[in-house]
């Protein structure tokens, strides 16, 4: 026993001996290869991030918003909400220098979520089209105040509504694209547009278009929607605004106030709209007004109420054209990509 224990110690000894010098007063020690990774945390616009590298000597961030930092491990904070690249830069004694980046996606506000992430290789928009599956939010209502039911009997419209108690299914069709940079492009798969029939039958009576089909009679006891041809806006563009009191034109037992010269009209205040100034853009549904107001947007869903004019009498005046909204539209899009 007392002969092993020797022959261990011996062993031990050797081991030591051989191993030690790695570990000498020289400082020698193994040079790794130059590398970086970026780990990071979010909270709210503040970004915590961690440089995880090698053989590195100096590191540089740009934070992806115009703002640069010489720590290791810095804390930024965004102005803005939004899609940021984070970009570290890490360099060697000798100066060699190895890049690594980070997407990042901070308290995103409803523009980047209505446009998508910008940064991403290959964007092209962020395009959104009307669900078929519907929400129990999803309703025809009037244009009064509280968005009361157009029809009772239809407290939220079920899956393939457009379908099943319009006939019109092209309504599904049409993909809605909004860019970064406030562009905006619609398509069409058949050269048609969805939308009220009043405002298809004026856009008919002046020339503008052709009605190719109407619905609604069996649901709804008359006809109140209809395709008409339509060839999407070149070169339109979007308005988000994220807090406003928007007032429309609507007939006088909805109205909560009047404007010159003594128009009835409703206001909503402090609502998110999506307007298409100076052109016949429009999302969703073709009407006299094309400005809708923004309930609810998330990365993937959206929930708008557009505006429709379901009556003749509610068109005013000709010359300027004054059609009161008599009803609404409250309808949720999804994200294609």
């Amino acid at each position: 026993m007392r002969r092993n224990a020797y022959y261990l110690s011996s062993v031990l000894v050797c081991l030591l001996v051989i191993f030690f010098p790695a570990c000498s007063d020289d400082g020698s020690q193994t040079d790794f290869p130059l590398s970086a990774v970026i780990f990071h945390s979010i909270d709210g616009k503040q970004v915590a991030f961690t440089a995880l590298t090698h053989s590195a000597v100096n590191w540089e961030w740009d934070f992806g918003d115009g703002n640069v930092s010489f720590e290791k491990d810095p804390v930024h904070v965004y102005e803005e909400g939004g899609y940021y690249i984070a970009t570290l830069t890490a360099k060697d004694k000798a100066a060699n220098s190895v890049t690594a980046k980070v997407s990042l996606a901070v308290s995103l506000t409803p523009y980047a979520l209505l446009t998508g992430d910008h940064t991403a290789e290959g964007y092209d928009g962020k395009t959104w089209k009307l669900t078929m599956s519907h929400t129990v939010n999803d309703k025809l209502v009037n244009s009064d105040a509280g968005f009361s039911l157009l029809a009772p009997k239809i407290p939220s419209l079920p899956p393939g509504a457009f379908d099943v108690y319009v006939g019109l299914k092209e309504a599904y069709n049409d993909e809605f694209t909004f860019y970064f940079d406030g562009s905006y492009k619609h398509n069409t798969s058949d050269g048609t547009s969805f939308g009220g029939i009043v405002y298809a039958m004026s856009l008919q009576k002046m020339g503008l278009a052709q009605i190719t089909k109407v619905g609604g009679k069996a649901a709804l006891g008359a006809d109140l929607f209809a395709l008409t041809t339509y060839t999407p806006v070149e070169n339109a563009t979007f308005v988000l605004n994220e807090n406003e009191n928007f007032t429309i034109p609507t007939i006088p037992k909805f109205a909560t106030g009047t404007q010159p010269p003594g128009i009835p009209v409703v206001t909503y205040p402090g609502v998110m709209t999506l307007d298409f100034p100076g052109s016949d853009a429009f999302i969703g549904i073709r009407d006299f007004h094309r400005k809708v107001i923004v309930q609810e947007i998330t990365s993937s869903s959206m929930r708008l109420v557009m505006f429709m004019t379901l009556s003749p009498d509610a068109i005013i005046s000709q010359n300027p054209l004054i059609a009161l909204s008599t009803s609404a539209a409250i309808l949720t899009f999804e994200a294609v990509n």
